[in-house]
């Protein structure tokens, strides 16, 4: 298991309206895509920097996993992916060593992609999501 690189950064937003111009008028990015997945009740906008991926997350629920996370902490970074060649098999290599898993069985993500999250208790705090065509 070993990460090809960097997949994206997901930042979570109060508003995904409010939170674009910033990185299109102030960074010059532009936002090539959004997309809703309703089953994490979260829409998204992408930016690309690089090889490496800006995923703004705008909650549809409160009781999601963003709009928890927002009420807890608010706005900032919310995980950092790495992508993977096989998602599942880096899942399980991460729980054979010890790493308590949010995710035991990849799921799917935005853009298509299969998805599954390290817990950030057993990862100093921070919120690893493990991403992947396969």
């Amino acid at each position: 298991m070993k990460p090809t690189h960097i997949e994206h950064i997901g930042i979570a937003v109060k508003s995904l309206d409010e939170s674009i111009p910033f990185y299109e008028k102030i960074l010059g990015l532009k936002c090539y895509g959004f997309e809703e997945v309703r089953d994490q009740k979260v829409k998204t906008a992408f930016f690309i920097v690089g090889q490496t991926k800006i995923e703004l997350l705008e909650s549809t629920s409160q009781e999601g996993p963003i709009g928890k996370f927002l009420e807890k902490k608010g706005q900032g970074i919310h995980h950092i992916a790495f992508a993977m060649e096989h998602v599942g098999q880096a899942l399980k290599e991460a729980e054979e060593k010890g790493v308590k898993l949010i995710d035991n069985t990849p799921r799917k993500g935005a853009e298509g992609l299969n998805i599954g999250f390290l817990h950030p208790k057993a990862t100093h705090g921070v919120l690893i999501e493990f991403c992947g065509k396969k």
